[in-house]
């Protein structure tokens, strides 16, 4: 099942792709797709309906980010070998682990801002993680059991400001718009291998990025249950999994994302993103 959030920011409503690939609303079912709606038992209601009779929705709406409430945005860096050896970095013993602020969400469409300041806007495909149930302490065989699903993340970082100015990855990974997420959350029954799941990213039509998530370091279910050994992961959580090589820090020279440029990306099962880059 594929469940999203269709209308302007601030404003959008549920919905999920019928079997036609049309947008069905999900207003009269559920007030957003957020922690509540994202329970086994919740989803298995949802999926009932897709064949449903639910109201079409018309036009080609704008789509928002497909998690209405986002208590937690973690992510985990040079999770990919050759990403981290691109970037000059030795691949890590335990997951690096960071944050990008909730306010840094948007659709999967929307533009992109390039900060103020910045001259080393770059991009990121990766897998993103949907918590559906509360996980704390878990063990890796039943960390999957805590997950609502997948969905397609840009994480898009500021390299100077992630590495040069002091302190944490936050300041680099947290401007407005370094968050697109989506189109769609697609529920876990319908990823056949979650661990095989190929990844691509085109800056102005030109392939930059092509992975697969079978070459991660350390794979979702030890990501789940690392990570709630540290903090409890709740419904509406998303874990950003770490991107394959190919990004504008580890090109040479080092290129990165400029106004009117055009990014695409997609991962298998789980949709296309497109942006354009615009001055803050």
């Amino acid at each position: 099942m594929k469940l999203l959030r269709y209308g302007e920011r601030g404003a959008e409503k549920p919905g999920l792709l019928d079997n036609e690939g049309k947008i069905r609303d999900l207003s009269g079912v559920v007030s957003d797709i957020g922690p509540d709606a994202l329970s086994a038992e919740m989803l298995s209601y949802l999926s009932d309906l897709v064949g449903a009779n639910l109201p079409k929705v018309e036009g080609t709406p704008r789509i928002g980010p497909p998690v209405g409430t986002i208590g937690k945005f973690i992510c985990v860096g040079l999770n990919y070998a050759d990403h981290a050896k691109e970037t000059g970095k030795t691949a890590p013993a335990e997951p690096v682990l960071f944050a990008k602020a909730t306010s840094a969400v948007c659709g999967p469409n929307d533009d992109i801002e390039i900060p103020r300041g910045s001259d080393r806007t770059d991009w990121e495909v990766e897998l993103g993680v949907v918590i559906g149930a509360r996980a704390k302490y878990v063990d890796e065989a039943s960390a999957l059991d805590h997950v609502a699903g997948y969905v397609l993340v840009n994480d898009v970082s500021e390299r100077r400001f992630q590495s040069e100015r002091s302190g944490q990855w936050i300041k680099g990974k947290s401007h407005d718009t370094f968050g697109p997420i989506g189109p769609w959350l697609v529920t876990k029954d319908e990823i056949a291998d979650v661990q095989n799941i190929d990844l691509w990213l085109d800056v102005d039509g030109d392939r930059r990025q092509t992975g697969n998530t079978r070459t991660m370091i350390f794979g979702v279910a030890h990501l789940v249950s690392y990570i709630s050994q540290f903090m409890t992961l709740e419904p509406g959580d998303i874990i950003s999994t770490g991107t394959p090589p190919g990004v504008g820090l580890g090109m040479s020279p080092p290129t990165f994302l400029r106004e009117g440029q055009t990014v695409r990306l997609g991962a298998a099962g789980l949709g296309e993103q497109r942006q354009k880059m615009v001055q803050a």
